[in-house]
Parts: structure tokens; sequence; C-alpha cells
């Protein structure tokens, strides 16, 4: 049996990580044999990727170099870890994937969406999600949360670029309605993660 593959994604400080978390307690409970990893990382080498995707050093970066190593991490952790990982039937739940490159990249930067879906469909062999969670709130909110802490080099991006990746998440999940669950992520921690349990008991296990 193939295992499932699992989404979470969401603007910055939408709960995403948290959700996950909590999620993976609940199905280790449940003893559902499961995978929990994150983009970008999960691996060694995309691990590596990641640090300097988000060093607020490399504030020069080229738009395109961004999308290219995103695509990078993204290959790695697919070919390494997720797939080997639902061929042996373990659901895998992933913070972040495919849609945040075309949120942030395509929505939020203006990189062609088409170009971006060529090069992460083969980054990623092909494989998308089976469902994928999309903790929507409105960035405005996210910034007064985290007013106070240290920003990596993509959350400092004024308000303007948030706005765009929310607007971009939105349309991906109105034009994949069938793989996409909208969850208000103003609601308490508890409650948006009983209605991602509620979902998945109903849709999937």
């Amino acid at each position: 049996m193939v295992g499932k593959f699992i989404t979470i994604e969401g603007c910055d400080g939408s709960g995403k990580t948290t959700q996950s978390q909590l999620l993976e307690k609940y199905l280790r409970v449940k003893q559902v044999p499961c995978l929990f990893t994150r983009e970008p990382g999960g691996t060694e080498i995309s691990e590596q990727i990641r640090k300097i995707i988000l060093n607020k050093e490399n504030e020069n970066m080229n738009w395109r170099t961004e999308a290219l190593l995103y695509a990078a991490s993204r290959a790695q952790l697919v070919g390494e870890k997720i797939v080997p990982a639902l061929h042996k039937g373990l659901h895998v739940v992933c913070d972040r994937y495919i849609d945040s490159t075309l949120a942030y990249q395509g929505y939020g930067r203006g990189l062609s969406l088409e170009e971006l879906k060529r090069i992460n469909y083969f980054a990623a062999g092909g494989l998308k999600p089976d469902v994928t969670f999309l903790l929507d709130i409105d960035p405005e909110e996210t910034f007064q949360r985290k007013a106070r802490q240290e920003k990596d080099r993509l959350e400092k991006e004024k308000i303007e670029f948030h706005q765009k990746v929310r607007y971009g998440y939105l349309e991906l999940a109105r034009l994949e309605p069938e793989r996409f669950k909208i969850i208000k992520a103003t609601q308490s921690i508890e409650e948006i993660h009983r209605e991602i349990v509620a979902f998945l008991e109903e849709v999937l296990f």
C-alpha cells in the first residue's frame, strides 16, 4: 500500500509548524505510520541549501536563483525521503511544498508560474500531494504576531509582498478545490488542530 502525501501551507506566521507538530503527536498516539518533514530542508543536503536561502546576508540573491535553490532542496528531499517513505506505506506530512514556490516566487516575486511548474515537476518527479491544508490569515495579523521576533530573509519582505503571497495561495486553492482544504488560521491552535484531524479521519483514514 502506498501512503498518503499531506502538505501544510500558509503565509509566514500562520502556524504551519505548530500544526505539523501537533498532527505528528496525534498520529503517533494513533500508531499511524508516518514521516514528518519540512521545506526547505529535511535532509542533510537540503538543510545546507536552506541556510543559503534564508541567510539574511544574501539580500542580493537573484529571484531565479532563489526559485532554483528551492527546487534543488525539494528534489533531494523527495528522492531521499518522501518517495521511499510513501512506497513503504508511510503517510508523509510536509511543512511546505511546491505550492510555496508558486505562491512566493510566482505570485510574490512575479516569476512565470508555468516555468516554476515545469522546474518543480522535474525536481519532484511529478509528485503531488493528496491533500493540502492551507492555513489562511491576513499578513497584517502575522506581522503583529512576529513584530519582535528575529526574521529571516523572506520574512523581512514588505507587507505588500506577503499580501501577494496570500492572494496566490487562495488562487491556487480556487483552481484545485479537490486538493485544498482552507482553514481559518485566526482560530485557536486547538480549533485548527481539531479541524485538520476531523478532515483527515473523514477523507484519508
